[in-house]
């Protein structure tokens, strides 16, 4: 009898939605689909070792921003400030997807679904730097290098890894380093992606 009545108020509330908006959520709902066809393939390969390839660093955050900017607080503002060209960087696209996911969501808790996160693209000569800032509630120096501890949290509910898992995405799998840049408790948090660019610049920035 319960699950009949959700049934009949889904199929009624369902009934009451435009055309356009329903269209919308079956278009959302393919893509909550499809993620997880992603995240599941993405954690096959944790343990394994990847095939990296060259991917242009500003699309694929441009991607990974484009899908969470609808699963997170309307009151949170993602401001991006990227290169003018592609900078291709040697990488397993799905898994630094789910880094730039995952820094996200932590901004969103820190700022209790409030506020602004900036990710900021910088080249240099061989690296690459990508700035995550967010205006939350900021991490006390001595805990900048604990944040990546498996097991540390400062949530009531969850494992606490999921920064322990970027750590090691970046670090193991693309050669890179991701840490606490700064942080000021009450004002916000600024993590630094260092990942080494790709010698032979053959991206589009089209694609």
């Amino acid at each position: 009898i319960q699950l009949w009545n959700a049934y009949f108020i889904f199929d009624s509330w369902w009934n009451t939605c435009g055309q356009r908006y329903r269209s919308f959520l079956l278009n959302e709902m393919e893509k909550d689909v499809k993620r997880l066809e992603t995240i599941a393939e993405r954690f096959s390969k944790i343990g394994s070792n990847p095939d990296p390839v060259p991917v242009d660093i500003n699309n694929s955050i441009r991607s990974a921003l484009s899908y969470m900017s609808t699963r997170i607080s309307a009151k949170v503002k993602i401001y991006t400030h990227l290169t003018d060209g592609a900078v291709p960087v040697l990488m397993n696209d799905s898994l630094f997807a789910w880094v730039i996911e995952n820094l996200t969501k932590n901004a969103v808790d820190a700022m209790e679904g409030q506020g602004e996160i900036t990710f900021q693209v910088e080249e240099r000569d061989k690296v690459v730097r990508i700035d995550v800032t967010d205006t939350g509630k900021g991490i006390a120096k001595s805990k900048f290098k604990t944040v990546f501890n498996p097991g540390y949290t400062t949530k009531k509910r969850g494992w606490g890894l999921g920064l322990s898992l970027v750590k090691r995405i970046i670090e193991s799998y693309h050669g890179g380093k991701i840490f606490v840049k700064n942080s000021e408790v009450g004002k916000g948090t600024t993590f630094r992606i260092e990942l080494r660019k790709y010698k032979a610049k053959i991206l589009d920035n089209k694609k």
